[in-house]
């Protein structure tokens, strides 16, 4: 007759021939991110935020807070939500368009490989070489303007050179946008089950009938989130609008005006205030886009 399992000591210790437990020591794993977190994020964050409630003497004041109504300063808020706005739209639906593209490819081709590894690297690249890549192409005697002109007899800069401009700001958000739309995107297209498709078409529906009730109703949450993550990753960038224009007209730009000004004393502690409002909707938006990622989880299970 098997015997049955070893009765565990008095006092709750292992029995005897027992190998001892192992204490759980994997979360030790992420202290070196944690630290990374906290001295590079969250302790710069929360000092940002704060200086905006001292004045330059360190006081404690809510006068910074008058600088929200200034008209300078709402008119970079506008322009920061429009320009992240428009450049996530445009590149959501592109990104949708490649993705719809790439369903046609096998997961595990050289096509698919390509293109993930090519969003890969161009997500990721901005700054001051993204923003010379754009003067060589579209700056005010680069190759593009120049042929155009050639063709068409058209001066795309013929108003002042249009990459120096917020509206300039288009071409490298939506460069970056884009590859960041297919990855975020792609895992949800994945999702899609050929089953589903099958099912419509035993029942007699079409290949509209499939998108209309099946396709779009479970794809949205994930555009809808892909959508709000471009715009909070716009909203934020700063190296390579601060590369093109030095003058301000975003938000990112006008804290950095407040904390480097020369003609106007004692505005630093304003960029706290900026801040503050960059966080909030910020904030905002993340807490939108984890709602919609966990309705996206539920399908891709």
């Amino acid at each position: 007759m098997a015997s049955g399992p070893p009765c565990a000591a008095p006092g709750g210790s292992p029995p005897p021939g027992a190998a001892p437990r192992r204490r759980d020591v994997g979360w030790l794993g992420f202290a070196p991110f944690g630290v990374y977190v906290l001295l590079f994020l969250a302790v710069p964050g929360v000092v940002a935020i704060a200086s905006g409630f001292f004045d330059a003497n360190g006081r404690f004041t809510l006068g910074n807070f008058a600088t929200l109504v200034d008209s300078t300063i709402l008119t970079d808020f506008v322009n920061s939500i429009w320009l992240s706005a428009v450049s996530a739209l445009i590149s959501a639906v592109l990104g949708v368009l490649v993705c719809w593209a790439l369903t046609a490819a096998r997961p595990d081709g050289v096509v698919r490989a390509i293109v993930d590894s090519a969003s890969s690297v161009f997500a990721q690249f901005g700054g001051v070489m993204l923003a010379f890549a754009w003067i060589a192409t579209i700056g005010q005697n680069a190759l593009v303007p120049v042929i155009v002109k050639a063709i068409t007899g058209i001066d795309i800069n013929g108003n002042g050179p249009l990459l120096y401009s917020v509206t300039g700001l288009l071409f490298p958000y939506v460069y970056f946008g884009l590859p960041l739309m297919v990855l975020s995107f792609m895992p949800a297209m994945d999702g899609l089950r050929p089953q589903w498709g099958e099912a419509v078409a035993t029942l007699g529906g079409t290949r509209l009938a499939y998108w209309l009730r099946v396709g779009v109703p479970v794809l949205a949450p994930a555009f809808f989130g892909s959508l709000i993550l471009l715009f909070a990753n716009a909203f934020s960038s700063y190296a390579t609008a601060a590369a093109l224009i030095s003058q301000g007209g975003i938000i990112p730009l006008a804290i950095k005006q407040q904390l480097t000004s020369e003609t106007i004393v004692g505005v630093a502690n304003t960029a706290g205030v900026l801040a503050l409002g960059m966080v909030v909707i910020m904030a905002v938006l993340m807490s939108l886009y984890s709602l919609l990622e966990s309705r996206t989880r539920r399908w891709q299970r």
